[in-house]
């Protein structure tokens, strides 16, 4: 018997058993869901080098290009074959990327580890010189003394919850080290991976599009691919801005706390400038435990540092910041903290770090869509229109 399946009815019987199938698997999934979680982790744990390997290679990509499009731009190199080309800059990315990572092991990962161990040992100390500052200053106030219990019990409850977490920080570091360890041959196998993936990236890109239009029609496969680009585009931008801004205001933090005399200089420096990659929440992150820090040794100097935070953030969000990324993002301050929030919430630290340009990269597809069906009803596209 011919199927016809242009046929109105056809169609629907199709799309009703697609959604039985997919609820079927969907109930079962929830059914079975310990095992089904376990099947996924082994197969994440499987894939684990190949996503590393995408992660890298989709890093050091913004390095690559760099080299290809704005440095090997001699007539010699330009004559040269694409794939001679590609080897220089693969081997000038590589180059540059272990030279960054020696000097961070060889210069400040040993500072960093002597600031957390100094810190966690002078803790007494520093506890006890706040506490007496602390009851110093209230001598002078006259306060009546269930106030005065209230107070000093807070106060108490806090050094305790800021000493656990103090405290904590070298186990942390000790797990964090030991995960690094065990996933040692993974990463290596990750960059061997990212090698390749950066040597045939055009290959790849092509075979991608080619399964796309394999799939879909041309006017589906079309939009697809446009949507892929559109992704790379504000990721790309915003992840490479992001970074070498976090970089700049870590270099500028030290260089101030350097001449402010300021405690752990380096330790804080490292905890802003990696914190300032989250937006909009990322240096509440970085300043609050700098000031616990600094406080334990200076509450005076914490209060210096308090100051310099605040300029510095100024001067990121109002010039550097701007100059660096631009308008990538494309959204207001408000769907920024929606972003932060729902991303966070579901993906933790990488939420917050991936949330924004994919919350942009959803919202831009929404605009176009509203856009798309105003034009086609008559209506006027701005949204001031309908304020």
């Amino acid at each position: 018997m011919k199927v016809e399946w242009n046929n109105k009815y056809t169609t629907i019987s199709v799309y009703a058993i697609i959604v039985i199938c997919c609820s079927l698997l969907f109930f079962n999934i929830l059914d079975k869901l310990p095992a089904f979680t376990e099947n996924l982790s082994w197969v994440m744990s499987t894939l684990q080098p190949f996503v590393i390997g995408f992660v890298i290679a989709y890093l050091l990509n913004f390095i690559l290009v760099f080299f290809e499009e704005k440095i090997l731009v001699f007539d010699s190199i330009k004559n040269m074959k694409q794939k001679g080309k590609r080897a220089i800059s693969l081997l000038l990315t590589y180059t540059t990327a272990f030279i960054i990572l020696y000097l961070f092991i060889q210069f400040v990962l040993p500072q960093l580890v002597d600031s957390v161990v100094g810190l966690v040992n002078d803790i007494p100390t520093y506890v006890n010189n706040v506490t007496v500052f602390i009851e110093s200053l209230t001598k002078n106030i006259d306060l009546n003394n269930e106030y005065m219990t209230i107070a000093v019990g807070k106060w108490n409850e806090f050094i305790d919850y800021t000493i656990k977490i103090i405290s904590n920080l070298i186990p942390v570091l000790g797990g964090m080290l030991k995960t690094t360890a065990s996933g040692v041959w993974n990463i290596v196998l990750g960059l061997i991976i990212s090698i390749y993936m950066l040597i045939d990236k055009e290959k790849f890109c092509g075979l991608s599009k080619k399964v796309t239009y394999a799939i879909f029609n041309k006017a589906r496969a079309d939009k697809a691919i446009e949507l892929t680009n559109r992704a790379n585009d504000t990721f790309g931008k915003f992840l490479s801005g992001k970074i070498i801004d976090s970089a700049i205001i870590g270099v500028l933090t030290f260089i101030v706390l350097t001449i402010f005399k300021m405690p752990y200089t380096l330790l804080i420096s490292v905890i802003i400038g990696i914190t300032n990659i989250i937006p909009f929440f990322g240096p509440f992150f970085g300043a609050i435990p700098s000031v616990i820090i600094i406080m334990f040794v200076s509450p005076i100097k914490a209060l210096w540092f308090i100051l310099i935070i605040i300029i510095i953030q100024q001067l990121d969000g109002n010039v550097i910041g701007p100059k660096i990324l631009g308008d990538s993002i494309g959204i207001s301050a408000f769907w920024i903290l929606f972003s932060l929030l729902v991303a966070g919430k579901l993906l933790g630290l990488v939420g917050m770090i991936i949330g924004v340009p994919l919350f942009a990269w959803l919202y831009s597809i929404v605009k176009e869509i509203v856009e798309y069906r105003l034009k086609k009803k008559g209506l006027p596209e701005d949204t001031e229109k309908y304020m």
